[in-house]
């Protein structure tokens, strides 16, 4: 069997097992059972005669040969579709540029830089998307993105191992920052002392599945009492304003926390840097994604200038 032979739809499932991460949530991405997308995976491995995916008990990771795959596979996909939007009259997307983006980068940058690049480039079309950095990546290395915001802490390692390496460039780095109620003694001064933070009631979330929680302050070296839980920024900022425990947030969405709260940086402990990283695959960018990078940027510089 040649790769020749290789079905359209087996290289779409393949593609959404690259970004989703495991079989089963791309079979219900899909809507397929997870034999179905078995199936179509191990058939575009005969035609490749190699294996494309090491399963592993945390998903899937690609062979060198799935990453040969995966990588012309978009191209394909893409072509195709592009040849489909022609022959149905729809106009072509060459203008059109894929944007993923962590959740607090909504909050103020990535608005900003839309913004600037409808003003100086109205003919390119953003469409923007959501996720966790790990889904971000995964997409990028499917072909799915074009740029990704990521978010990323110390030790700043690469976001993943796989090869070639993301192309990665570092838009901000500040340091964490914690919001407490307006009303809470902690926000008299013009920081917070870490001391001050033992006993202390948060509002927490877990990070994408890991053990680590988003929204307390890091290191403290006791077991936090985690009054309430929520996903949501903006529902945890809700939460400090209404009095409920305090919460951490990045400085890019320190602009934007609602009237009953004070951010203020914390002193004492190691410093807690955070980095915002603009992330891609296809070296160069095209023209279109290369004007939203430069737009991303410049607004990550206005952001780190003081008012």
């Amino acid at each position: 069997m040649a790769f020749t032979d290789a079905s359209l739809t087996a290289l779409r499932v393949f593609r959404e097992v690259v970004e989703r991460g495991t079989l089963t949530a791309a079979a219900a991405a899909l809507g397929y059972t997870q034999s179905a997308v078995s199936r179509q995976i191990a058939a575009l491995e005969r035609a490749a005669g190699a294996p494309l995916l090491e399963r592993r008990h945390d998903g899937v990771r690609l062979t060198p040969a799935g990453r040969i795959v995966v990588r012309r596979a978009a191209t394909v996909i893409d072509q195709v579709d592009a040849t489909a939007r022609e022959l149905a009259g729809l106009p072509d997307e060459h203008g059109t540029v894929r944007l993923g983006w962590f959740t607090s980068a909504g909050a103020g940058l990535l608005p900003q830089a839309l913004a600037t690049l409808r003003r100086t480039h109205p003919a390119i079309t953003v469409i923007s998307r959501e996720g966790s950095t790990p889904a971000l990546v995964r997409a990028l290395r499917a072909g799915t993105l074009d740029l990704a915001l990521l978010a990323s802490t110390p030790p700043f390692r690469p976001p993943d191992a796989e090869t070639p390496p993301l192309e990665l460039q570092t838009l901000t780095e500040r340091s964490l920052l914690l919001a407490v109620p307006a009303t809470h003694p902690l926000a008299r001064g013009a920081f917070v002392d870490i001391a001050d933070l033992h006993g202390q009631r948060w509002i927490a979330s877990a990070n994408s599945g890991e053990d680590r929680l988003m929204g307390v302050w890091p290191g403290l070296d006791e077991r936090p009492e985690i009054a309430h839980t929520a996903r949501d920024w903006l529902a945890k900022l809700h939460l400090v304003a209404a009095g409920c425990g305090l919460t951490t947030v990045p400085a890019v969405i320190a602009s934007a926390v609602p009237a009953g709260v004070r951010v203020l940086p914390v002193h004492g402990g190691p410093l807690e840097q955070r980095r915002i990283l603009l992330a891609w695959l296809r070296h160069p960018l095209p023209e279109p994604a290369a004007r939203l990078a430069d737009a991303l940027r410049a607004a990550a510089v206005e952001s780190d200038t003081p008012a």
